[in-house]
């Protein structure tokens, strides 16, 4: 027998379905919409619906947007590109007020274990993206395995392109994840980038 009336029990199976949210938490979130009135819980789905209807990937950096193309490759600084692995990554960076060029998202990084390979992320979207006008590209992928592989495979790609390849100064802790950085080490690790 079920514990949960059936309502209940589907909105905490999709609730589950979200990041970090386990049973408990998700129990949680399902009791406080239901005790939300009527107009809350609309508005509360309506943003939900309205962001999935509305939010696309820039067709340049692959950054969110509700444009075609986003705020930052229409109005910055071509000549430097900060390439992050999602666009969680550039809300980081962001906040920072400090970087002035423009990004590219890979969506992943290398991953053999998991069956993701160069093909499988927007390596070739960044290529195209190398002209006269580039100067440097900054790796800003997760000092983990994988964040320093792709960081590695698309500096060798880069190179022969007279390209200035960087690498954000190691202050990260190994392991971390950008987006989950303190501002100071992070504004740190963009100032003090290395060649690769």
């Amino acid at each position: 027998m079920d514990i949960f009336i059936e309502p209940i029990g589907r909105l905490i199976n999709q609730f589950t379905k979200l990041p970090g949210v386990g049973k408990k938490t998700a129990q949680r979130y399902a009791y406080k919409i239901i005790n939300m009135s009527a107009e809350e819980a609309a508005e509360f789905a309506a943003a939900i619906t309205d962001a999935k209807r509305k939010v696309k990937y820039c067709k340049i950096c692959g950054n969110f947007t509700e444009n075609d193309v986003c705020d930052i490759c229409r109005t910055r600084d071509k000549s430097t590109i900060c390439v992050v692995k999602e666009p969680k990554d550039v809300i980081a960076l962001e906040k920072l007020h400090e970087y002035k060029g423009v990004y590219h998202v890979l969506h992943g990084v290398i991953n053999p274990m998991e069956g993701v390979g160069p093909n499988d992320i927007r390596i070739k979207e960044l290529l195209a993206r190398i002209d006269d006008g580039v100067k440097e590209v900054i790796m800003a992928t997760n000092p983990d395995v994988e964040g320093e592989a792709t960081a590695m495979y698309i500096a060798r790609l880069l190179k022969p392109l007279g390209v200035n390849v960087t690498r954000l100064a190691h202050g990260i802790p190994i392991g971390s994840e950008i987006e989950y950085t303190d501002d100071v080490t992070l504004s740190r690790a963009l100032m003090e980038r290395k060649s690769i």
